[in-house]
């Protein structure tokens, strides 16, 4: 599996923003556009997108050499693609009504939606940090989401989640 490097990444993003498609960086690289600076490699890039430019975001990524990769968690709305080097793309599809409401897919809603974050100097549209903060949490974490909630409570102001005091040595 290859590093997705900064520059992969700012590629990735103006292809799809070239060929009109609405996308959202989530994941480690969400987290780094909001503070602006990378803080860790990434094995992978995580973005969100309406449900309606997967057939055209699947296109332009294949003649670039992306293939799917079946997961056991692989739906129409969650999968991953990677291409012959070991750069993957970890799709996370959604649609919403004309009210805003999700009808299908991730559930992502308008407000996940809002935040601007930089990768490389590049303005790119991200989750907001504080739906990234949530997103975090819910589940056992591991260091590497420690760091990254970390910098991003700090950056923001907003207050450390419970489940991450046991790495702040704050039980």
């Amino acid at each position: 599996m290859a590093e997705m490097k900064s520059g992969d990444v700012v590629e990735l993003i103006g292809l799809l923003e070239r060929h009109g498609i609405d996308v959202h960086v989530d994941g480690g690289w969400g987290v780094d556009a909001l503070l602006g600076v990378q803080t860790r490699s990434h094995s992978d890039l995580d973005i969100a997108v309406p449900h309606r430019y997967v057939p055209r975001l699947r296109e332009l990524l294949a003649a670039r050499g992306y293939d799917e990769v079946l997961r056991p968690d692989t739906r129409d709305c969650n999968f991953v693609l990677i291409d012959p080097d070991g750069h993957q793309v970890d799709v996370h599809s959604y649609t919403f009504d004309d009210q805003g409401n999700n009808i299908q897919g991730v559930a992502y809603s308008p407000e996940h939606l809002t935040g601007v974050g930089s990768i490389d100097g590049h303005s790119v549209r991200c989750i907001s940090a504080e739906w990234m903060m949530r997103f975090h949490s819910g589940y056992p974490p591991d260091e590497n989401d420690y760091l990254d909630i970390l910098a991003v409570c700090r950056r923001f102001g907003i207050p450390l989640p419970a489940e991450y005091t046991r790495f702040a040595g704050e039980d």
